[in-house]
């Protein structure tokens, strides 16, 4: 383990050369008569690549909730005999990556709270922007809301506790009477011993879905999550919108007015290109800003190749649209990226070269256009041009999916600080001259919102713009949002 510029502990192999992280996964069921506990797995397993932190699983058989979690990849909290110790009904699982709170056990989810009417376990993806304030509440107004033996620091344990803490009501009349004092994103599942419940913030920042089983319900954070477990897409939750699920049926209340702004950045990065959100494709998406990106940014070359995975699509469509020659020129290690192993110095100045190493065969005497999904600091599109440059490659031309990343996010994105983004205290032509490539070319914001085919004003795209849709506090914005521009790298 290592630790981050801010004190988190990190299995990330080269912590350095941290993207853009993933938030979470959610993924909720009741089907009374199956095994709730290992569909969760699968669909756990589906929204795997939304967080590589934690894990965890809560079920409940009627009259008790259990609940199994640790740090690591699903694969490796969860054994069979994990499984068939958590009997039930209904579940509700998490896959987790910190945007607030250390990554340590504690902070794992669902979390787990008694209260005067149940036991609630709740599971979270995104960010609350004013946990300040509610933690404030809670002490005021919640004497010993910490006697619960619970040492979380997240906005999700902030969330358990001011559902517990509604005397009198049962979870569905505290989770509405909840929801309205919650500010910024969140897409919640939770769950008492006989209910199901699911909730999404009033802009829908982060998606969540519906799906039918032959004999139950599933909400997941993408549909993917749904196909594994062989669940029909019924429709999205609408921002605003709460839902309830027992054996009475399916109840939804709306508590609060729509105000849709979704995250683009599902469809340049975190979601899997076999999701859909709001009706689109992902991959389809991508492809079409691919074709867009060949439209604003064209180049005489003679291969086109991604950077594996996240650039394929945008490589294909940029492939289609300009009619260069498509080809895999980067073979991936798929099982690099977090591990409990610490590199030797000689192993870390090897690099990226460990997640990714050319076909000297395909690229030599290349006019080569790299295709990837964005640039955060520029350590891996650095290393990536030289190593090309090495295999024999003639010209680098770099084409990036989206827009220049100059802002932080404080809606479930981990995001580097502003100081940390390349693009934030350079421009275009500087970047290119600090990664060395030949050209390099971003599609525009209003490519990537026509190929979403969405409207732009129901869209979130402050990394992009620094527009934000909803109110970020000083106290939040603090850290993140120093620009110290450094041009030394």
């Amino acid at each position: 383990m290592s630790r981050r510029p801010d004190g988190r502990l990190t299995h990330e192999l080269f912590p350095e050369d941290r993207g853009a992280q993933e938030e979470c996964g959610v993924f909720g069921v009741w089907a009374p008569g199956e095994e709730v506990a290992k569909l969760t797995f699968y669909g756990l397993y589906a929204l795997q690549h939304r967080g590589q932190e934690s894990a965890g699983i809560a079920t409940s058989d009627g009259e008790r909730i259990f609940v199994y979690k640790d740090m690591g990849l699903v694969s490796q909290v969860f054994t069979e005999n994990d499984l068939a110790t958590l009997t039930g009904s209904l579940a509700i699982g998490h896959t987790r990556y910190s945007t607030t709170g250390s990554s340590v056990w504690a902070n794992a989810q669902p979390t787990l709270r008694a209260t005067n009417h149940g036991t609630l376990a709740l599971a979270h993806n995104g960010n609350l922007t004013n946990t300040g304030d509610l933690a404030e509440f809670l002490e005021k107004n919640v004497p010993g809301h910490k006697d619960h033996g619970n040492s979380a620091t997240t906005d999700t344990e902030i969330m358990t506790a001011l559902i517990a803490a509604q005397e009198g009501k049962n979870f569905e009349s505290a989770a509405v009477s909840v929801l309205p004092m919650l500010k910024g994103a969140f897409s919640l599942v939770f769950m008492d011993e006989h209910t199901l419940y699911a909730a999404r913030d009033r802009h829908g920042v982060r998606p969540l879905v519906l799906g039918r089983l032959e004999n139950g319900w599933v909400v997941a954070s993408e549909t993917a999550a749904l196909d594994i477990v062989g669940a029909s897409f019924i429709r999205e939750l609408e921002p605003g919108e709460f839902i309830a699920i027992d054996a009475d049926g399916l109840r939804s209340v709306k508590w609060a007015e729509p105000t849709p702004k979704g995250c683009i950045f599902e469809y340049v990065y975190l979601a899997r290109p076999d999701t859909t959100i709001a009706g689109r494709n992902v991959h389809a998406t991508r492809v079409a800003v691919g074709e867009r990106l060949a439209q604003e940014h064209p180049v005489e070359a003679d291969l086109v190749i991604p950077v594996p995975e996240s650039g394929t699509p945008a490589a294909v469509g940029y492939a289609r649209a300009s009619g260069i020659p498509y080809g895999l020129g980067l073979v991936k290690n798929a099982y690099v990226g977090r591990t409990f192993i610490q590199p030797s110095q000689t192993i870390r100045q090897l690099g990226i070269r460990l997640k990714l190493n050319p076909l000297r065969e395909i690229v030599e005497g290349k006019r080569l256009v790299v295709v990837d999904d964005s640039i955060v600091r520029g350590n891996t599109q650095r290393a990536l041009v030289r190593m090309l440059r090495e295999a024999g490659a003639l010209e680098i031309h770099v084409r990036i999916s989206s827009p220049p990343v100059k802002w932080p996010c404080y809606y479930g994105i981990d995001f580097a600080t502003r100081a940390e983004l390349i693009a934030s205290g350079l421009e275009i032509e500087e970047i290119r001259r600090s990664i060395g490539a030949d050209s390099l070319g971003y599609v525009s914001n209003e490519g990537l919102i026509e190929a979403t085919t969405i409207a732009g004003d129901k869209l979130c795209s402050a990394c992009f713009t620094g527009e934000y849709p909803i109110e970020i506090p000083a106290d939040l914005s603090a850290g993140k949002d120093l620009l110290e521009i450094v041009t030394n790298e």
